[in-house]
């Protein structure tokens, strides 16, 4: 049911948002110098660099050749749809360096691995 909050449009919007709400803060906090539009550009500031990580993570540490090596290595084990969600949330959750350092044995990983698969094989809507 709310699987568009992993969506790359999702976090775009969300993003915007959080630069108009930035902005409308900055413009009252000039006109009335009131402390409590700091307090809102401070929050909403750390709110747009919490959304943005996974964007960036995915979108600007990952090189095409190392997305696609990954993927085909995937593919060889599951079926498309499959590897498609399982590589979005692996470029999503960790940078190039981290995954290539990553010990793919490690109980945490395979943790991950296993709830990213149930949750990319759930179709229920809850």
């Amino acid at each position: 049911m709310f699987n568009f909050v992993s969506s790359d449009w999702f976090t775009i919007t969300l993003e915007i948002v959080f630069l108009i709400f930035i902005a409308y803060d900055l413009k009252k906090y000039y006109e009335t110098r009131k402390k409590e539009y700091i307090v809102n550009i401070v929050l909403t500031f750390g709110f747009f660099i919490w959304a943005i990580v996974p964007f960036y993570n995915s979108y600007m540490t990952w090189e095409d050749r190392d997305k696609t090596e990954l993927i085909s290595t995937c593919k060889k084990e599951n079926n498309e749809t499959m590897c498609n969600c399982l590589d979005d949330r692996i470029f999503k959750e960790y940078t190039y360096d981290e995954f290539k350092n990553l010990d793919k044995n490690s109980t945490d990983f395979k943790a991950f691995v296993k709830q990213t698969k149930e949750e990319c094989l759930d179709d229920s809507w809850f």
